[in-house]
């Protein structure tokens, strides 16, 4: 089924918008609430299918993007390693925040 994606829809919880935003916002949801979320037609109020939605996305070139995890530890590896892999590639702005939270926290 081809659809317009400029057809406007009503994601649950999001409200009125065209059929490619929904997709789009759909996709940045974890999975958890991306499969408890739906997507009504405005001009029939017909649900669609999640492997309609899954459909459009890919057609669409829109990847799911709240499919994030932890990298598992490799044979031997501990979590300080980890951690401190994870620091040196991280921004210098999100290692102040985290640093200013963490002195926050230490105080309560």
């Amino acid at each position: 089924m081809t659809s317009d994606p400029e057809e406007q829809v009503r994601l649950q919880g999001y409200g009125e918008m065209t059929l490619r935003t929904a997709v789009t916002t759909l996709m940045l949801l974890a999975p958890r609430d991306r499969a408890q979320t739906a997507i009504h037609r405005v001009r029939d109020d017909v649900r669609l299918a999640q492997s309609e939605i899954a459909e459009l996305a890919s057609s669409w070139g829109i990847e799911p993007t709240g499919d994030l995890r932890l990298p598992k530890p490799e044979q031997g590896q501990h979590w300080p390693d980890i951690v401190r892999g994870m620091v040196r590639e991280a921004p210098l702005p999100a290692l102040m925040v985290a640093f200013m939270l963490g002195v926050v926290v230490a105080r309560r």
